[in-house]
């Protein structure tokens, strides 16, 4: 490790890591005001098309060299990285930010919480699913939520799991710079697919700096910061940190978007929330993050 890297206080770290929370929150609000104007689709093809620009420019992939064993992942990384992003955008479509984010967060909580069979787990289980009653129109339909928006969440947290489970086995031998050629991947299948919904209102230069800015502050910025974060801080720690990002979103939706929640999605909200931060705290020690947030 660099001398610098090495200097580094102690707080730092964390610091880095709130900042790409927020940064990836940002981007999610930038885009979702860019709908009206591309739609879901559009948006996620602006974002894919820079973002795999930049990821490329930065870690130059063509020099990578992967195993046989490891190319079917990579195709599976890659595919659950853009599908991830697909759905969640058209997710955001119709249910607000911290919602959306929240219920997709319950992919990586699944992955977590289905690697243990320990008792402490369950507590953790009910929770989650306390404030996926709450959060999904079911019952009296207590929390007016669109069920199309919550099912879209869900599957984008779906593809969220499975990023996590492929990209590991993907990004054995390159970790971050395999983020680029899954990017790519992603890029080749979605793109097309948002360019032909969104028609021609795609292809004006007007949207190139806000499309550029929702890139940077989505993909490239967060990729970056996180990186450092996690290679520096210890996992409980990133973990816990990372369990903050639906209260995060759900600021960035009443800040930028103006979204507001009732009391009792902010409830099931932070139900979910300390679901995920349980069991972070609760996992052995020698479990490793080997991969990292990309909304």
């Amino acid at each position: 490790m660099p001398l610098t890297s090495r200097k580094m206080p102690g707080w730092l770290p964390i610091v880095v890591l709130l900042i790409a929370m927020t940064s990836i929150q940002g981007g999610a609000s930038l885009a979702k005001s860019l709908f009206p104007l591309v739609g879901a689709p559009g948006v996620t093809a602006i974002r894919l098309a820079l973002g795999t620009l930049i990821l490329v420019a930065v870690f130059k992939p063509w020099r990578l060299r992967f195993k046989a064993e490891q190319r079917v992942p990579l195709l599976m990384y890659g595919l659950s990285l853009g599908a991830m992003n697909y759905l969640f955008y058209l997710s955001i479509q119709t249910i607000p930010l911290g919602i959306a984010v929240a219920l997709e967060f319950t992919g990586p909580l699944s992955v977590a919480l289905f690697s243990s069979r320990r008792a402490i787990d369950f507590v953790w289980v009910v929770l989650a699913v306390l404030g996926l009653w709450f959060l999904l129109p079911l019952g009296q339909d207590i929390s007016h939520v669109d069920l199309a928006g919550a099912a879209f969440a869900l599957g984008a947290g779906a593809c969220w799991a499975l990023y996590i489970l492929s990209g590991q086995k993907a990004g054995a031998d390159h970790g971050p710079a395999t983020v680029a050629i899954g990017s790519l991947i992603a890029a080749i299948i979605f793109v097309p697919i948002g360019a032909w919904e969104a028609g021609s209102a795609l292809w004006h230069w007007s949207l190139l700096p806000l499309g550029l800015g929702v890139a940077i502050l989505s993909t490239a910025l967060p990729y970056s910061l996180e990186m450092i974060a996690l290679t520096r801080l210890p996992t409980r720690t990133f973990g816990t940190l990372m369990s903050m990002e639906p209260g995060l979103a759900a600021l960035s939706g009443m800040l930028f978007l103006g979204e507001h929640l009732t009391l009792v999605q902010w409830l099931a909200l932070l139900s979910i929330i300390a679901a995920s931060v349980g069991s972070t705290l609760t996992l052995k020690r020698e479990t490793q993050i080997k991969s990292v947030d990309i909304n």
